[in-house]
């Protein structure tokens, strides 16, 4: 590489510098930490004692119990994500073809409730919910049902209570990139008899997956560490990973196995994440090349 190309790649270099070396000290420092804890052993007395084994990976993987957590995780977190997407995406849709002055107060509207924390939200949904909420007062007094039905501490309450976490972040980040599409391109598929939905399908849609998957991404993570929610709305017939981690290091005090559930739980969402970006974009690039 010439001297003139090294000047030029300098100041991105060491501008990057800072925001890299916060990365390492925030993100892989913790996690080597954490991995390091996984192969310890606990001990009752000292909490855990220095070992090099794998016998808390071999526990999780033999394990049912824990097998059948991250399975549960893992289904809650995609249909959360999905329905997300698919109640995100007209909103975000409609929020950026709007050009009324009432714009900027829909946007603030949106984002109001991400002022408030989840344990609030949670406790809203289990007015909702309960034997003695909104749901099942509606449908006595309609005569639909004759008892209270089953709402609260079910996997619903929890994708319910999830989703309407993570929505308005589904919506802000299909927001920004629909905003950057062309009137012009939906108007020249409409001049040629596409519809509104088939221009939506295969106009909008294809050129809004970069957001589509970085929404996906960041709302499939959120879902998959989520805490509160589960706990207030799925109560303790449904455990899933993040509640896992916390009652192995709060309460059972085995640091060396909730080290290890962080871990999968971390190794996981990232797998997971990357893999489904990929997909998207892969389709995305075949898409514009036909």
């Amino acid at each position: 590489m010439s001297q003139a190309a090294l000047a030029r790649r300098w100041p991105g270099t060491a501008l990057s510098l800072p925001a890299s070396l916060l990365v390492v000290v925030i993100v892989l420092i913790p996690t080597l930490q954490l991995f390091r804890y996984s192969l310890n052993v606990y001990d009752p007395v000292e909490t855990m004692r220095s070992a090099l084994v794998l016998d808390n990976y071999a526990k999780f993987f033999v394990d049912a119990y824990y097998l059948n957590v991250l399975r549960t995780t893992l289904q809650i977190a995609a249909a959360c994500t999905a329905l997300s997407l698919v109640l995100g995406f007209p909103i975000a849709y409609m929020l950026a073809k709007t050009q009324t002055r009432w714009k900027s107060l829909l946007i603030v509207l949106l984002v109001f409730p991400l002022l408030v924390g989840s344990v609030v939200r949670s406790a809203g949904w289990m007015v909702v919910l309960g034997n003695a909420g909104f749901i099942n007062a509606v449908l006595m007094g309609a005569g639909v049902v004759d008892q209270p039905v089953r709402l609260l501490y079910t996997p619903m309450a929890v994708v319910l209570g999830t989703t309407g976490v993570v929505l308005p972040y589904m919506i802000l980040t299909l927001q920004s990139v629909l905003e950057g599409i062309d009137l012009t391109v939906e108007e020249a598929a409409r001049n040629l008899g596409a519809g509104f939905f088939r221009t939506l399908w295969r106009v909008v849609l294809p050129i809004a997956t970069p957001g589509v998957a970085a929404g996906t991404m960041l709302v499939f993570i959120l879902c998959m560490n989520a805490y509160a929610t589960p706990v207030l709305l799925g109560g303790t017939g449904m455990t899933m990973m993040a509640p896992a981690v916390y009652d192995q290091v709060s309460k059972a005090a085995n640091w060396p196995f909730g080290a290890t559930l962080a871990l999968i739980l971390m190794v996981v969402t990232l797998v997971c994440a990357v893999a489904s970006n990929v997909l998207i974009h892969r389709r995305y690039n075949r898409n514009i090349a036909s």
